[in-house]
């Protein structure tokens, strides 16, 4: 029996860098940006699938917000989440954000510093 435990690597702590959040006024209404940020078709003009860590977007609300992973193209190949926030104006138009934030894993020591586990006698 192995005594030591086992770091778990989805556990290793993430730095999160300051978002970068941009605001846009649109003349179209709320369902148009809607599709042109979830039909991959439409989306793949603007946003490609390459720049994506994958196609299908991690969460999403109907008609009000969806999320992707991003991957730089380049080492170090940093991920980052991206977020688009949809939401009706007063002139009839589109509010549309862009939350970007990047997520970077922190190097681990040597020593992974977990307790000690030792079976009882």
């Amino acid at each position: 029996m192995n005594d030591a435990a086992k770091p778990d690597p989805s556990n290793e702590p993430l730095m999160v860098e300051e978002p970068l959040v941009l605001e846009f006024e649109f003349d179209a209404p709320p369902a148009k940006v809607w599709r042109a940020v979830t039909i991959p078709e439409l989306r793949e003009r603007w946003l490609p699938d390459c720049d994506l860590a994958g196609a299908e977007p991690e969460t999403s609300i109907p008609g009000e917000e969806v999320r992707y992973r991003m991957r730089d193209s380049e080492p170090p190949f940093r991920e980052s989440q991206v977020i688009f926030k949809i939401e009706p104006n007063v002139s009839g138009g589109t509010r549309f954000r862009i939350i970007q934030q990047a997520c970077v894993k922190l190097p681990q020591p040597a020593n992974s510093n977990c307790r000690v586990m030792r079976a009882a006698a």
